[in-house]
């Protein structure tokens, strides 16, 4: 084997860390080892040894199924010590909470995580009927979800492009969505300032979304709002893109003044 050949094939910590962030988005049912062997493309015995040391190290448990897996209580320790550095809930509470009881529906907050787009926070506004598509916690490809999109059409150009050569294997899997579709997308969220998404996660949802700059001008988070389509009307949509966009800089100017939070 060559040391080019080494260098491309994936680590024992980087199919790791591929196995925790599916268990990631899984919640507590967990998921069982045909499902990430699956998901993976790796070979039931490869991950059921990685499983046994992740198990070993608190990172993984075993439901008492003894056929699922979900992230372990180290996980949750580290993600708590993590905190203070990338939480960005602090900074995004007030204004979430202010857009949420102004505009009365949902408002989510998402992070950057690689390629993904990590729900961070959730705010729940008086309207009578309440979307909730998304849990705390739950990973989208950029460009699936109103935040997500947001945050990919802002990278700088070189980046936009190895993120979507990336990502687009995985878009290509959801239905009636193709690269062309995300392209135009990215291109219709760059013209108008803010991400538009309806009928794409979930049918009879419709979502608007902005990202969030640190002080380097990089998007790395995002906040935006979702409604039933009935609500989402023409006016509407730049009435919320606008009230998300002031919140943003808001936020951006705290990030700004306090890059203490990013660990840098």
């Amino acid at each position: 084997m060559t040391t080019s050949r080494k260098a491309a094939e994936p680590g024992v910590i980087e199919r790791s860390v591929q196995l925790l962030k599916l268990m990631a988005t899984s919640g507590r049912r967990g998921l069982a080892l045909t499902e990430l062997a699956k998901a993976t493309g790796l070979a039931h015995s490869t991950v059921h040894r990685l499983l046994q040391q992740l198990i070993q190290e608190r990172l993984v448990v075993q439901r008492e199924t003894g056929k699922r897996y979900s992230l372990g209580p180290l996980a949750f320790e580290l993600g708590l010590a993590a905190a203070p550095s990338f939480d960005l809930r602090d900074q995004c509470r007030n204004a979430m909470r202010q857009l949420a009881e102004e505009q009365g529906d949902t408002v989510y907050l998402t992070v950057r995580s690689g390629i993904e787009s990590v729900c961070q926070a959730r705010e729940e506004g008086p309207s009578p009927i309440r979307v909730n598509t998304l849990s705390i916690g739950s990973r989208r490809p950029l460009g699936l979800g109103a935040g997500g999109l947001a945050i990919l059409s802002h990278l700088p150009a070189q980046e936009f492009e190895e993120v979507m050569a990336l990502i687009i294997p995985g878009i290509a899997e959801e239905p009636g969505l193709t690269e062309s579709d995300l392209r135009q997308a990215v291109a219709g969220t760059r013209r108008k300032g803010y991400a538009f998404i309806r009928n794409r996660v979930t049918l009879g949802v419709t979502a608007v979304g902005v990202p969030i700059f640190d002080s380097l001008d990089r998007p790395i988070a995002a906040i935006s709002i979702a409604a039933i389509d009935e609500r989402m009307h023409g006016d509407r949509q730049m009435l919320l893109a606008s009230a998300l966009q002031q919140q943003s800089r808001a936020i951006s100017r705290i990030i700004s003044g306090d890059r203490t939070h990013f660990g840098s």
